[in-house]
């Protein structure tokens, strides 16, 4: 019976532990941005990388120079 208290405590902490580490999280805006990462995968990879300006200016030089 004894081990059935201990059970319980141990739960119930751990229970109140990932709580405060949601509540935390929450309150850092950890789940603010929630629709961007399933929509980011239908865009190809060459536009995110020329919408982010990767500063690759030297290498379209190059490539141009080349041709």
């Amino acid at each position: 019976m004894d081990i059935l208290y201990l059970m319980i405590l141990c739960s119930v902490s751990l229970a109140a532990v990932f709580l405060v580490v949601f509540i935390v999280n929450a309150k850092k805006g950890q789940f603010e941005d929630d629709e961007s990462p399933a929509v980011r995968i239908l865009f190809d990879s060459d536009e995110v990388k020329e919408e982010k300006g990767t500063g690759d200016e030297k290498d379209d030089e190059k490539e141009k120079g080349e041709k």
